[in-house]
């Protein structure tokens, strides 16, 4: 298992190692011991699993209070999975980081408490796994609208599938004034 910091402080790439043969493939998904050599020393409380077509947009979600740290994977398809630092005392604030997930590249992402968390699927249709460091509270739930000029998002998709709710989140300075 390789796992590797980006540009934004936090936020890491999993590469599991895959075993394949004939019959098929095995990997390590998660393996405490190793997040804790890399600076990942979290709880995971909660697992989610999410499905959707292509073009579908979600996000961009997190908690105002118990914020969740999140270790996404694609287990199904493509999707285009992006985090925006919103740590105000952040040197990176309004910064964004997006990466390919696929059940191809086996990749992992995770994101931590912090920052708003968004995906958009590519291919056909998608699943995701996802662990969270805390507990789904929907009263601390906000996000930031996908398109948010002062963020510039180069989101692979020029008109999105979007909820009744994120089509009305707020921009980013909005939530900051």
């Amino acid at each position: 298992m390789k796992i590797e910091s980006v540009k934004i402080e936090g936020l890491k790439i999993i590469t599991p190692d895959i075993f394949k043969d004939g019959r098929g493939y095995f990997l390590e998904a998660y393996h405490a011991p190793k997040f804790l050599e890399n600076d990942i020393s979290v709880t995971f409380v909660q697992d989610n699993q999410a499905g959707s077509v292509k073009n579908v947009l979600r996000g961009l979600h997190f908690q105002t209070k118990f914020p969740q740290g999140k270790m996404i994977q694609a287990i199904r398809g493509e999707i285009f999975d992006v985090a925006v630092d919103i740590r105000p005392a952040s040197p990176t604030f309004k910064q964004w980081f997006g990466i390919h997930l696929s059940s191809k590249n086996h990749l992992q992402f995770y994101v931590p408490p912090g920052f708003a968390h968004g995906y958009c699927v590519i291919s056909d249709y998608a699943e995701i796994s996802y662990k969270c460091t805390d507990i789904y509270h929907p009263e601390f739930e906000t996000g930031i609208i996908w398109n948010d000029p002062e963020i510039g998002i180069q989101w692979p998709v020029s008109e999105p599938i979007l909820s009744p709710k994120d089509i009305a989140l707020p921009c980013l300075n909005n939530l900051f004034l």
